[in-house]
């Protein structure tokens, strides 16, 4: 199209020029001379046409067929294509994008690596902590268990000296004094969960009972504790000392 633009300047030229040779023989040609040239005129001026109209038929018909056919810019793509892999900076791009993939994969492996030793330290510190908490506790009971021991002989010291006290005398303020000193005593060791076993009356139990005597009684069961000569106390769920019992043979 842009040549046909070029040539159509050119062709009016001629036109003109040839218009302006006709119009000065005309002053010195005859008639009949005039009219011959002036066919010529006509006849050059319609061959410049149909060459016109057959150049721009030609030009619509490879558009069409452009158009027609899109496969036809495919080997050009293609080329274009071949050449940008066989671009230094292509391929420079693709090995880059490559080495980024293999970091990512090396950085997601020691990822997870470290999740996993994250998940077994945490699993490994509960299994401590709750062992630790363990071993506290029995440390706490051990040690309260030897406190109590000790205070045992100090309650039955209490009692002893309760008991040689006459029933329904009038006490004097010593003795009131002594009494409730052993009441506040007890009431303590209640709160930390020191009990007294209840022995007599009750079958032998080894578990919670040491016999120390045996009687020969008929009128009592096989295996009946007798006699306290001891109390016998728990802490918690753990028996700190034995009552010390006369057991019926």
């Amino acid at each position: 199209m842009a040549d046909r633009k070029k040539e159509q300047p050119k062709k009016d030229m001629e036109q003109e020029t040839i218009a302006a040779a006709a119009e000065e023989k005309e002053e010195t040609v005859n008639p009949d001379e005039k009219a011959v040239e002036d066919s010529a005129t006509e006849e050059a001026s319609a061959g410049d046409e149909e060459s016109m109209e057959s150049s721009d038929t030609l030009e619509e018909g490879a558009e069409e067929d452009g158009a027609a056919d899109p496969e036809g810019e495919d080997p050009g793509q293609n080329g274009e294509e071949d050449n940008a892999e066989d671009n230094p900076d292509k391929k420079e791009k693709k090995r880059h994008f490559i080495k980024t993939e293999r970091k990512e994969d090396k950085l997601k492996e020691q990822l997870n690596e470290l999740n996993d030793k994250v998940v077994r330290q945490m699993a490994e510190f509960d299994n401590y902590r709750k062992r630790t908490e363990k071993e506290k506790q029995a440390m706490f009971e051990t040690g309260a268990k030897s406190v109590i021991e000790k205070l045992l002989p100090v309650v039955d010291n209490f009692e002893r000296g309760l008991a040689a006290l006459e029933e329904g005398a009038e006490r004097t303020p010593f003795e009131e004094g002594v009494l409730m000193t052993y009441k506040q005593l007890m009431t303590e060791l209640e709160k930390l969960e020191v009990k007294p076993l209840d022995a007599v009356g009750k079958e032998f139990d080894p578990n919670l009972h040491n016999a120390v005597m045996h009687v020969d009684d008929e009128s009592l069961g096989e295996n009946i504790v007798v006699e306290e000569l001891q109390k016998g106390y728990t802490y918690r769920d753990s028996v700190v000392r034995h009552s010390m019992v006369k057991v019926a043979n």
